[in-house]
């Protein structure tokens, strides 16, 4: 099986959102009677919807889809985390199958499906059901202080997946995706991943992820520092950079966002691990993060960093740190209340566009043969 993976096609692939839908939204919003600019940052973003919709009025975001990605960290045998590293992962797996996790609750609540996508869950993969299991790479990652997380093959695998999802949301609907992760150890790996890319020291990047004392931080802190050594020789392969010192879900996270950026599928970021993945993105694709929007602050600094290098700013301040997407979930009703409201205000008469004939977009298999 062919498990190369060629980033440089993203860069030409991944396109600008529609600047004409985006002036035509900004024109809708001015003719509203109100005052200028008195809806607030409910007119930035129906206009950005307008945008990476390629259409205007902008249509309601009617099929939203919250999409987890899960995998395990070696470097959560350290104890640098809270949660148990030993079946952690599998349980919160698990909560948001049955639908109790937080994250199940909200998505009820708000309308949005939940999928969670197990990549590298260290636990048998018949726990699972298969539709969850089914573009498993590994069980579990490397410990990136110590060794690389992920075979150089793996890490293209892990890739692949990612974008056969995009490709799986994208032809089934989904006109929006709120994105988190679920993994015990994650945000040492999300630090090691920013601290590398934006030039900083470990101290400057560790944060209390699942709410760890100063004991464990100085361990947590110990363990970025000796990670970012081996991340730093391979800065310039982000691919190699994801196996050095990622792990199969962030691969899988990363390219996710790309193949969602070719399929012009708009997508929400949660905590720390998706902006991590979202700037290794960035460095393949620079026009991808104009698809994204930062959902939450979470509160940790190398998701502040992340988000700065990437010019995002979060849509609120909850500082929601427990990952499953539930900070950006949060922000899914302001959304679709930008949406709902430039969509179905009265005040403006709206000419019909004529139809545009859609460009084929090309799905991973076109870009990299059958996975």
């Amino acid at each position: 099986m062919d498990t190369t993976v060629d980033l440089d096609t993203f860069s030409s692939l991944v396109e600008r959102p529609d600047e004409s839908a985006r002036r035509a939204a900004d024109e809708r919003w001015k003719a509203l009677d109100r005052p200028r600019g008195g809806l607030g940052q409910l007119e930035e973003l129906g206009s950005w919807l307008a945008s990476v919709q390629g259409h205007s009025p902008v249509r309601p975001v009617s099929a939203p889809k919250v999409l987890l990605f899960a995998g395990d960290h070696g470097v959560a045998s350290l104890g640098v985390s809270e949660l148990p590293a030993d079946g952690g992962t599998a349980a919160r797996v698990r909560a948001v199958l049955d639908g109790t996790a937080p994250v199940a609750v909200l998505a009820r609540r708000f309308g949005a499906r939940v999928r969670v996508v197990d990549v590298a869950v260290d636990a048998d993969p018949s726990d699972f059901p298969d539709e969850v299991v089914r573009h498993r790479v590994r069980r579990g990652s490397g410990r990136i202080d110590v060794e690389d997380a992920l075979s150089p093959e793996e890490a293209a695998r892990a890739f692949r997946a990612g974008m056969a999802v995009a490709d799986e949301e994208a032809d089934a609907g989904t006109d929006l995706v709120v994105l988190g992760d679920l993994g015990v150890g994650s945000t040492t790996v999300a630090a090691v991943l920013v601290g590398a890319l934006c030039g900083t020291d470990a101290a400057a990047v560790t944060g209390r992820g699942s709410g760890i004392d100063d004991r464990v931080w100085m361990v947590k802190c110990a363990t970025v520092r000796d990670s970012l050594r081996r991340a730093r020789p391979v800065l310039g392969d982000q691919l190699a950079l994801l196996a050095a010192t990622g792990g199969a879900d962030f691969a899988a996270v990363t390219g996710f966002l790309l193949q969602a950026s070719v399929r012009r599928l708009p997508v929400v970021l949660d905590g720390v691990v998706s902006a991590a993945c979202a700037l290794v993105a960035q460095r393949i694709a620079f026009r991808a993060p104009e698809w994204w929007r930062a959902g939450q602050s979470s509160g940790e600094p190398a998701q502040a960093k992340a988000y700065d290098r990437l010019t995002l700013t979060p849509l609120q301040d909850q500082k929601i740190t427990m990952g499953e997407g539930v900070g950006a979930l949060l922000s899914l009703p302001l959304l679709q209340a930008a949406a709902d409201t430039l969509a179905e205000h009265a005040a403006v008469p709206v000419l019909p566009e004529e139809p545009k004939e859609q460009p084929k977009l090309p799905s991973a298999a076109d870009l990299l043969g059958r996975v």
